[in-house]
């Protein structure tokens, strides 16, 4: 058997990132497998439902790198086909009509709960005939389900689950307008898009109980279940916006890596031994849904930004640049010419030693972009004092001596020169820093140095002198 799974979202708000976990989940297990990864927009709720919010979650998973394999299906133009599955039912005996009004039915819920019993229907108009209602009464479609004994799910993740038949009643298909439930929608549309394997929150469990009566009155084939834990804060609580529930599109905007938000993402609910990092590739190879929790996972955001600085360092200079233009140009630096964008390169691996996000990096842009005379913070004031700027004043002549431009050349005649004046290496390093970067949390002296060349920080240099 070939394997198929599908994700699922409502258009109706932002892609939730335990969505986009539920969403990764699928496809590992598709492409660990060999088989398809579906899309299904599940837009039947026309007041909620956005273009916006479709996009969103088309343009969060293309940023995710989950490729769908098909063309997505919306739910919303498959009502002919529910309503097509509902009639068969009706006319197999599978369901029948029901002429409870609401009134009727509120009374019936009422009633249950007073008397300690599941308010679910009641059954009322399981077997009478339907010309027992007045004529043009308004009914619903409901399906007939198991009066006694279980229903059983093996479930990939959660094992056996169980649950009497006497706790299913018969819920509704259609409506009384003729619009086809949630139910019933999920089940046909996943029966005719192939689903095998049904993988979702563990939030949805309670459905797959509802949804085997329809596939066992539709004569259809159950599809395998997996419901993946749910996702909480930290502290253990309900996930929500000040764990970082926000949708994956501000997880991207805050300057996060799709490495970072991957991996973390894979390993909320799913582990390989010890590995902690885990790239995409070693994902679909190892993934495996027998390998899931069946309890809650916790996103940890200080993980994740450990996760982000780890991927920063590893990217190549150039691609880092390219990723991080969008920070460094929201920082007001909109025009840089090719010489500002060489030393951006070269002190990219600086930059990314010290930076967590990418919009850090947009931040630390400026110490290789920024012309003299700079503005200076009061903490590197402090150290361009009387002698800080005397050693400012040496450097001019020590610098300008290097013949070997390289961050360990620089470094050799900073070392050389602190010996000859019997200084320590901070006493030469922190005024430097200052007169080139005009702050002390800046990247190191000679790294800044290396990047803006020869020229370049001779001039600095020589502007700290002129305005002191």
């Amino acid at each position: 058997m070939s394997v198929v799974t599908r994700f699922a979202p409502s258009p109706t708000g932002f892609l939730h990132i335990g969505g986009v976990r539920t969403a990764l989940f699928n496809w590992l297990y598709a492409r660990h497998h060999g088989g398809k990864y579906l899309l299904r927009i599940e837009d039947t709720d026309k007041e909620r439902s956005t273009q916006e919010a479709v996009d969103a979650i088309l343009d969060g998973l293309a940023w995710m790198g989950l490729d769908h394999d098909e063309a997505p299906v919306f739910q919303s133009t498959q009502a002919d086909r529910h309503r097509a599955v509902a009639d068969q039912m009706l006319a197999a005996g599978k369901a029948y009509k029901c002429f409870a009004t609401p009134e009727e039915l509120t009374e019936m819920r009422e009633l249950a709960k007073a008397e300690g019993r599941n308010p679910g229907y009641d059954g009322r108009w399981r077997d009478r005939d339907p010309s027992e209602a007045p004529a043009g009464t308004p009914f619903v479609i409901r399906v007939k389900t198991p009066s006694d004994g279980s229903t059983v799910i093996t479930d990939v993740v959660q094992g056996r689950v169980e649950v009497q038949n006497a706790e299913i009643d018969d819920f509704v298909l259609l409506r009384a307008d003729g619009s086809p439930t949630y139910m019933l929608a999920v089940c046909v549309d996943d029966h005719d898009m192939g689903v095998t394997h049904v993988i979702r929150g563990d939030d949805h469990l309670n459905n797959a109980f509802r949804q085997a009566q329809i596939y066992a009155a539709a004569g259809w084939d159950l599809p395998s279940f997996g419901h993946i834990p749910l996702i909480h804060g930290a502290d253990g609580a309900k996930l929500s916006k000040r764990h970082g529930a926000v949708g994956v599109e501000e997880y991207r905007d805050q300057g996060y890596l799709v490495e970072s938000v991957f991996n973390a993402l894979l390993r909320l609910g799913w582990s390989h031994g010890d590995d902690e990092i885990i790239s995409r590739e070693q994902a679909v190879e190892w993934f495996d849904l027998p390998d899931v929790n069946k309890g809650a996972s916790r996103l940890d955001m200080d993980k994740m930004l450990a996760l982000n600085a780890h991927y920063l360092k590893e990217k190549p200079a150039a691609d880092l640049l390219a990723l991080a233009r969008p920070f460094i140009e929201a920082e007001g630096w909109t025009d840089i010419d090719d010489e500002g964008l060489a030393r951006l390169v070269l002190g990219m691996p600086a930059v990314a030693d010290r930076a967590k996000t990418l919009a850090d990096i947009g931040g630390m842009a400026k110490y290789y972009l920024q012309e003299p005379p700079i503005d200076i913070e009061d903490k590197a004031r402090k150290a361009l004092g009387e002698d800080g700027l005397a050693v400012v004043a040496d450097m001019v002549g020590v610098l300008g001596a290097v013949d070997d431009w390289s961050e360990a050349g620089i470094k050799a005649a900073l070392s050389g020169y602190a010996e000859t004046k019997a200084l320590k290496v901070g006493k030469v390093f922190q005024p430097l820093r200052a007169a080139l970067t005009g702050a002390m949390a800046s990247p190191g002296v000679t790294e800044v140095a290396f990047a803006f060349g020869k020229e370049k920080t001779l001039r600095h240099l020589q502007a700290v002198l002129a305005a002191s």
